[in-house]
């Protein structure tokens, strides 16, 4: 059974998720900003609904809301196995393994999951959905948290690697909150 948009928000709001204070709003609106982003990116739906879920169980730097890792199958359900592998990446993942991978220019493009200490290697495809969902994620955020110092090369890396409208993106974000673009991105 496919599930509706509708069906994907109520289940956040079962888990109380439009109640968890994040950058300004709530957790539900920052997942549903990220979806709505991706979609206008020319994503398709399975990104899109990994976007949703970007954060689901917890991230390396949101810990206010993680369903437990028990309930993938429920998520998995829910968005398909690709979006859920891809959103559980978001979340379990080392960011500076994530980094390091999208400056390879060749593969093994390899992360580290921080919940399990396994590392995952992924195929170009997968490396980049992972950092477009991670890049659309930051720049949602990033207007009302103002927390443009973090990791600012990182994220210009991730726009550079993915060119075309994620780095467009990259740049109009920036440039309507007075930020200014690293050289060369």
């Amino acid at each position: 059974m496919a599930y509706t948009f509708k069906q994907l928000t109520d289940f956040f709001v079962e888990l109380g998720a439009d109640k968890i204070p994040h950058t300004e709003t709530v957790y539900l609106a920052h997942a549903i900003g990220v979806y709505n982003d991706l979609k206008s990116w020319g994503c398709d739906e399975e990104i899109c609904r990994a976007g949703l879920f970007h954060s689901i169980y917890g991230t390396e730097g949101f810990q206010r809301f993680a369903l437990p890792l028990e309930r993938r199958g429920e998520v998995r359900e829910r968005i398909g196995e690709r979006a859920e592998r891809l959103a559980y990446w978001n979340c379990a993942m080392d960011r500076a393994s994530l980094d390091a991978a999208a400056e390879q220019t060749t593969p093994p493009y390899k992360i580290r999951d921080r919940l399990t200490g396994a590392v995952v290697e992924l195929s170009e495809r997968e490396l980049d959905d992972l950092c477009t969902v991670h890049l659309c994620d930051w720049l949602e955020q990033c207007p009302r948290s103002h927390n443009w110092d973090y990791r600012p090369e990182a994220y210009g890396n991730l726009a550079q690697r993915l060119g075309g409208v994620a780095l467009e993106n990259y740049r109009r974000v920036l440039a309507e909150n007075g930020v200014a673009v690293a050289p060369g991105t």
